[in-house]
Parts: structure tokens; C-alpha cells; sequence
């Protein structure tokens, strides 16, 4: 018997990027020198939403959680000593995929690259940024405008570039279930095919070669058996809407082609050792079948629960891979699923759910029309809300979190200083000097011009993207770009979803969440009453995202809570300046102000809105942080004036709230309530 060719392992990534371009560069080499068989590159938030590092919404978030690329210079030392033409990169960039796009293109055309062989992954899809991420910029149709521009430039002249990653990655982390996740991304594809083919720039007989390079970005969970089956159902909708609805007949066109980041959001800060665990179930959700292998995979580090990882933390990650693909035998076998009964049922059932919900979204008018009528949001945040309870009820066990609590000491993080990366605070500082360098030596009157030009372009129905290439030759910024196309499009702020999100939690007489309501009702009596109101109104919460973290996830979890708990909420969205979530604090005359951050620029930011409360007269106002929060940086906001602040480990909303409302009592100088919750 002929033994079996051994298959050829995944791309193996790290996603990672920080601090400049200098010190990612770094970065990339040690980690292809490990092994590492493609880039994965991050961007930091004002790259992402189209800023450039000395606006203000930049303020605390240059270079946190990842690389700033601010024009041409920057994508030039990003890649330097890398030659591109042998490199399979994936940039995470949606809002202003094209501009960067553009640059790597053209720093290959300088490294004397043939473009048509580039290869890689621009991620691209705007759709899930209003429902999860949080990184858009322009409204939806011009949004996908810039896509399809995208998608037709690269399939004639970068054809081995993956234009887009249609992201069902970030629903999952914002409550998706696998039904809604397949689902969602199914209908964004749908939407973005048909505006392809609608834009008549793709010739009848390319449609094939447009399918074969969409792409797929997916999450995979800690329930890997449900994971894996979610991945054979993705694979066989895409065939079946390639070809009834678009006729593509070639299968290779129409093959399921998609990359992975295994679940970062599901890692927790309590015994953040059992994340290695996890880390290795959800991988094996996506590499044990076969038939519905990941083409790329990248996995967290086990610290991301607490801060930024380590080379050292991402080298272990890579490890895991590594020892999976070239140690074990999973590589010399079909695919060892196939003809399960268990696992066809399973199937079966997601495709049959999933199929009707792609039609109801249809119906709807497609994704686009179910974005802006908020009911993907508001899905989206119900899903969550529900997943939250069950887990602060029992009903779904984290080990170390809300069962297996007790522990011994972790020598991981004795010394939890050192047990992450810190990116130097007076980083951002250096990276806005260079930029003023930059625009002081470049030729202003060609910049200005490439940039009239892309305006002109922006308000006709041209291509933009080669205009965006004379932008990026000509020395334009990123939020230069970004600004001359918000001139012509506007800017977007997206649904919520609090304020139509159901009741998730039980409220029954006795049920915490009832004790907090009485906690609640007797406090806004007690608090109004001394304000003159008669005691006949409400608590108010302000629940503010300061800066550029788009990831609202866990303030929409808050608000609607706090809502259910009986506050009235006040709650804008994200990316707010210090200076508006105080001006909508005293316009609101709010009993208290919760901040949430992920993205670490907490220590920038948080002292800011203090500060402007005691300015303003208003410093009595609690205020109150949540996010991913080193101990130290806790200690430090708590000694600035934050009356609490809670991490992942305070899994508990309706405990949170119940805090929230001692704080305001606090201020008020009124006794504690013994709350049991």
C-alpha cells in the first residue's frame, strides 16, 4: 500500500504590530527567523478610522494595539529588509483598507516587486465594523463603493490578492451564535458580490475570478466540535450561493477559502493559564476536518486577557501550531469526519437555520439595509446579553471564572509588571514629530493636488484607486486621505442596539437582579429628594467610549443592564473625546459616568475626563473605568480620583451595577444598602 502524501500545513501567523514602524519591523524579522510563514499586521486606531497621530481623537492611542502607518515613509521602514514579492501578508484594515493597500503597493513597486505576484489579505469588510469593531468611517453605501473599487482594481492588476476578508470573526465576540455569525457574513458577501457585478467594471466572463478571491476571517470558540461543524456548514452555503446565484461553475472558484483568529475576547484575566488550553481547543476547530481547514490560522497569546503579549508569549503561540502540524500525524489523513452521523446532523441543521436567515435579511433588503435599520445590532447585542446571563447564572461554566475558582499562586504572573509588553508612553510624542517632519520636507503643492483630484474622483463614479495610488506617490497622510473623502461622503455613526435590546435577565422577586432594581429605586428616591425633584426620577448613567476602542461590546452589556436595573442610560456610541462625554455629562445631569476602554490608552484618557469634571465644577460625579486594565494602571486611576474599576475578572453585570449605584451613594453621603447579590 502506497503510503499517503503528507498535506502541507496552513499559513502560520502572529498578529502583531506596536509602538513604529521601526520596532514592528523588528518584530516581523525575529518572528519569519522563528518560523512564522506569513504576516499578520496590526494596526493602531487612528490608522484603522483614518487620523493621523497629532489629531485629538488620537490622544492616548498612537501606536497601543498596533503599528502607526501615517504615509509612505512609515510603510517603507514597516517592510524593510522584506522583500514582498515572497511575502503572504494579511493586513487588518476595513475603513481605509484602500490607502493602505496602496501604499504596500507601491513600496513593492520600489522594491522592484512584479505586483501581479503579490499575495495577501487586505480584511476590508465594513460591514461588521458597524456591528462589532467599531473602525468605520464613511456611511454604508460609499463604504462599499470603496470596496468594490477595491475588488476589481486588485482582480485586474493584483490578482493573487485577497481584496477582502469577509469578517464573521468579530461578530462572534460581539454575542453572534454560530447560526447568526454564518448568516451575517453570507449576507455581507451577497452584498458586496452583488455591487461587483452591479458596478459593471468586472468584464461577464472575470465573475469566476472575482468569487475565487473573496475571502473568509472566522472565529473559533472553546465548543470545538460546534465549531468545526459551523466551518463544513460555511463551506457548503458558499458553494451553493456561488453557484445558483452568481453560475460560477468552476469548484475551485467557488471553494471556501478562509483564515482564522481563534477566540481572543473568550480569554480570561482569572487563571489566564487555562487560555493555553483553550487556545489549543479552538485551533483544532479549525484544522482536524479536512474539508473545512483553515488556509491560514493565527492564534492570541495567552496574556491578552491582561495586556499586550510578549515575543515570548507570541513565539509559544506559534509553537502550538508548529508542534500540531509537524509533530502530530493530523497531515497524513482524508478528512477523518467524514461520513459521521453526528457531525452531517449538525450540519444539516446550521445550513437549514442559516439559509432562512439569509433570506429574511434579504427580504430586509440585504445586509447594507439591515445595518442601517439596526436590527443586525440589536441581534447582535440581544445574543450577548443572553450569553452574559447564562454565564452569570452557571448555566455556561468558565473554568476559573464562575466554577474552579480557587487556585495556587501563578508563577505567570508573580510579577505581573513583566508578565506583558508596555509600549513606551513618550512613543506617541516621537511618532507626531516625524509626521510634522514628514509633511514639512514632502512637496506640498503635488500632495495638494493628488489630494484635489481624489475628491473629484470621491464626488463622479470613478475607480478611486488610482487616485489613491497618486495620494500615497505624492506623500499624503492617512488622515489627509481619510479627511478628503469624509468632504465628500460624511461620516457615519452607527445603530447601538441598546435601546431595542430585550430583557435577558430574570427579574423574579428575590432574583439578584430585582434586589438591585430595589437598590436602584431607593437610591434615585433618596438622590432626587435631595435635589429638589420629589423623589420621582431616575438614576442616570452615562456610559462613554473615550477615544478610538470601537469594541463596545462590554459598555452596550452595561448600558442595557443598567437599563433593565431601572437607570435611565445615556449612551452615544463610540469614538467621543474627553470633552464630549463631560459636555454630555452636565448636559444630562448624570449621578454618574462609566468609561470603557480596551484599546490601553485608559491612562491618557481617563485623567483627562477628571480632570474637565473638576474644571467644570462637576468633580463629585463619580466616575467609574472598565477594560482590559493592568493592576498597576488600576491602582494609578484609582488614586487619580476613579471611584472603581473593573477588569474581565468582574464577570458579574448585575454586580457591577449594584456597585455603581454604592459609588453614587457614596457621593451622595447616603448610608450603604446591604445587598446580597
Amino acid at each position: 500500500m502506497t503510503e499517503r502524501q503528507k498535506d502541507r500545513p496552513w499559513l502560520m501567523r502572529t498578529y502583531a504590530g506596536h509602538s513604529t514602524a521601526e520596532a514592528s519591523n523588528e518584530l516581523y524579522r525575529r518572528n519569519l527567523a522563528k518560523g512564522q510563514t506569513g504576516l499578520s499586521v496590526a494596526f493602531d486606531l487612528p490608522t484603522q478610522t483614518g487620523y493621523d497621530p497629532d489629531h485629538i481623537l488620537a490622544r492616548g492611542e498612537v501606536g497601543r494595539v498596533g503599528v502607526p502607518v501615517s504615509h509612505l515613509g512609515d510603510m517603507r521602514r514597516l517592510f524593510q529588509d522584506i522583500p514582498l514579492e515572497q511575502m503572504n501578508t494579511s493586513m487588518t484594515i476595513n475603513a481605509t483598507a484602500m490607502w493602505l493597500l496602496a501604499l504596500y503597493q507601491v513600496v513593492a513597486e520600489e522594491q522592484g516587486a512584479d505586483i501581479t505576484k503579490l499575495q495577501g489579505t487586505t480584511q476590508n469588510d465594513i460591514v461588521k465594523e458597524y456591528l462589532s469593531r467599531g473602525t468605520h468611517v464613511f456611511p454604508p453605501g460609499p463604504s462599499l463603493r470603496l470596496t468594490t473599487d477595491m475588488i476589481t482594481y486588485t482582480v485586474n492588476n493584483i490578482p493573487k490578492w485577497n481584496p477582502i476578508n469577509i469578517c464573521s470573526y468579530h461578530l462572534q465576540e460581539a454575542g453572534a451564535t454560530p447560526v447568526q455569525e454564518i448568516s451575517y457574513a453570507m449576507s455581507t458577501a451577497i452584498a458586496v458580490l452583488d455591487a461587483v457585478f452591479a458596478s459593471g467594471q468586472v468584464p461577464e466572463d472575470r465573475k469566476g475570478d472575482v468569487v475565487a478571491r473573496i475571502s473568509f476571517f472566522v472565529n473559533a470558540g472553546v465548543r470545538f466540535v460546534e465549531e468545526m461543524c459551523k466551518m463544513r456548514a460555511f463551506g457548503r452555503i458558499w458553494d451553493r450561493i456561488t453557484r445558483e446565484r452568481y453560475g460560477i461553475e468552476n469548484p475551485k472558484q467557488r471553494r471556501f477559502r478562509y483564515g482564522v483568529q481563534v477566540n481572543s475576547l473568550g480569554l480570561t484575566e482569572a487563571q489566564p493559564e487555562n487560555n493555553v488550553q483553550r487556545i489549543v481547543l479552538e485551533m483544532l476547530a479549525v484544522t482536524l476536518s479536512k474539508d473545512a481547514r483553515a488556509r491560514a490560522v493565527q492564534l492570541p497569546a495567552w496574556n491578552e486577557a491582561l495586556g499586550l503579549p510578549r515575543p515570548w508569549d507570541q513565539q509559544w503561540s506559534l509553537r502550538i501550531q508548529q508542534v500540531l502540524a509537524h509533530e502530530s500525524d493530523l497531515l497524513e489523513y482524508e478528512d477523518i469526519f467524514a461520513g459521521s452521523h453526528v457531525i452531517e446532523a449538525k450540519v444539516d441543521a446550521l445550513v437549514t437555520d442559516c439559509l432562512a436567515e439569509i433570506e429574511r435579511i434579504q427580504e430586509m433588503g440585504g445586509a447594507m439595509a439591515a445595518v442601517e435599520s439596526g436590527y443586525l445590532k440589536s441581534q447582535l447585542v440581544s445574543a450577548h446579553a443572553e450569553r452574559r446571563a447564562r454565564i452569570e447564572a452557571g448555566e455556561e461554566k468558565i473554568v476559573g471564572v464562575n466554577c474552579f475558582e480557587s487556585t495556587e499562586p501563578n508563577p505567570l504572573t508573580a510579577d505581573l509588571d513583566t508578565a506583558i509588553m508596555t509600549v513606551d508612553p513618550a512613543n506617541e510624542a516621537r511618532v507626531v514629530r516625524a509626521l510634522h517632519d514628514w509633511r514639512d520636507n514632502r512637496d506640498e503643492v503635488r500632495a495638494q493636488e493628488a489630494l484635489s483630484v481624489l475628491k473629484k474622483t470621491a464626488a463622479g463614479d470613478g475607480n478611486l484607486f488610482p487616485a489613491t495610488l497618486d495620494c500615497a506617490r505624492a506623500g499624503v497622510t492617512t488622515g489627509e486621505w481619510a479627511w478628503a473623502l469624509r468632504d465628500v461622503f460624511g461620516e457615519f455613526r452607527a445603530p447601538t442596539g441598546v435601546s431595542s435590546a430585550p430583557l435577558a435577565v430574570a427579574a423574579e422577586e428575590g432574583s439578584p437582579l430585582a434586589v438591585v432594581r430595589e437598590k436602584v429605586a431607593r437610591t434615585a428616591a433618596a438622590v432626587t429628594s435631595s435635589a429638589g425633584a420629589g423623589g420621582g426620577g431616575k438614576l442616570r448613567l452615562l456610559v462613554g467610549k473615550p477615544g478610538l476602542d470601537g469594541h463596545s461590546n462590554g459598555a452596550e452589556q452595561i448600558a442595557v443592564r443598567a437599563r433593565d436595573a431601572g437607570f435611565e442610560v445615556i449612551y452615544q456610541g463610540i469614538r467621543l473625546t474627553p470633552e464630549q462625554i463631560v459636555s454630555a455629562a452636565l448636559a444630562e445631569d448624570v449621578h454618574c459616568v462609566g468609561l470603557s476602554i480596551l484599546s490601553g490608552s485608559h491612562a491618557e484618557l481617563v485623567p483627562e475626563v477628571l480632570k474637565q469634571l473638576r474644571d467644570a465644577g462637576a468633580g463629585d460625579i463619580p466616575v467609574i473605568v472598565g477594560g482590559i486594565i493592568p493592576a498597576a494602571d488600576a491602582t494609578a486611576l484609582r488614586e487619580a480620583g476613579v471611584a472603581a474599576v473593573f477588569t474581565p475578572k468582574d464577570f458579574g453585570i448585575t454586580e457591577i451595577i449594584g456597585r455603581i449605584v454604592d459609588e453614587i451613594r457614596r457621593a451622595h453621603r447616603l448610608d450603604p444598602l446591604e445587598v446580597p447579590v
